[in-house]
């Protein structure tokens, strides 16, 4: 299990972790859709461009669920989440997903589940609920159904992906844009009907949403796919942990605050998580669906 290939697909989750305070700082408010569409739509289509690959055959469908569950499901349940839920409570739901994970690759892809793995998902989830929590976190049963319906499509994505694989010749960007552009496909009709556009768009939300496309959709979806295929379930399982953990760190370096004795017992608890998880899943080797990588992103 490379280390290079743990560090790139840690790539993803710790850029997503920037769109919080991307959001709240350079983009226009009241447009949480149009942040998810703008994330998906383009950096699909481009990556599409770049790639000039387009599904063929059952990939049509599969590219399609794929997308649905990464993507144009996620983010509108992430958004009503964010609305009816404290930051730290819908991150603490967020935190979950390890488990669910853990549990869904032991259905669906058959890797059995060891006991340190268990371990250290379980560490993962109870440290991000320390660094996040407060003592006045207020629960809302809609939002906590919401934050569970976006974990549960993106776990569901993460382990559909390992099971099919990606097809014969197509290279991880165009495999990355097949999703981007499903997903955005099926965000646009909520956001012309919900949203709309802003009025007009000054340079920072220019600088933002040109950074959750390229970095925080094009690039990182694009390693997050090819690192799902290469690892072992629990392993991008565990990595979806450094998301609340980036966007606490951040939110608390801006405001200028300084970590708690728990924020920081939480902080080890969740890192000793992720390395724990790694050295668990060492020795055994993912299940992968052929693949013969051509273009970018050569593996």
């Amino acid at each position: 299990m490379p280390l290079l290939t743990i560090l790139l697909t840690a790539f993803a989750p710790a850029v997503w972790g920037t769109t919080y305070i991307v959001t709240t700082e350079l983009l226009p408010p009241g447009h949480p859709l149009l942040a998810g569409l703008l994330r998906s739509l383009p950096a699909g289509l481009l990556a599409i461009t770049i790639g000039r690959r387009l599904p063929r055959g059952d990939w049509w469908w599969k590219a399609s669920v794929l997308g649905f569950l990464n993507i144009g499901a996620f983010f509108p349940l992430l958004f009503v989440a964010a609305e009816r839920l404290p930051g730290g409570v819908a991150a603490a739901v967020g935190a979950i997903q390890p488990l669910i994970i853990l549990g869904l690759g032991a259905l669906v892809v058959g890797e059995r589940i060891r006991i340190a793995s268990a371990i250290a998902a379980f560490a993962g989830t109870a440290g991000v609920a320390l660094i996040v929590l407060g003592p006045a976190a207020a629960l809302d049963a809609g939002g906590i159904l919401a934050a569970i319906g976006g974990v549960m499509a993106t776990a569901s994505g993460i382990v559909l992906t390992k099971r099919w694989g990606r097809p014969p010749g197509v290279d991880a960007v165009s495999y990355a844009g097949w999703q981007l552009t499903a997903g955005g496909l099926f965000l646009l009709p909520f956001v012309m009907t919900f949203e709309g556009l802003p009025g007009q768009l000054d340079s920072d939300a220019v600088l933002g949403y040109a950074w959750l496309g390229i970095a925080g959709g094009l690039i990182a979806y694009a390693l997050w796919f090819r690192g799902i295929q290469r690892l072992p379930v629990i392993v991008p399982g565990l990595l979806v942990l450094l998301s609340p953990i980036v966007a606490t760190v951040l939110g608390t370096i801006i405001a200028g605050e300084a970590f708690t004795g728990i924020q920081l017992i939480g902080l080890a608890l969740a890192f000793g998580s992720l390395a724990g998880g790694q050295f668990a899943a060492r020795g055994r080797q993912p299940t992968l669906a052929p693949v013969v990588v051509a273009g970018p992103l050569r593996e």
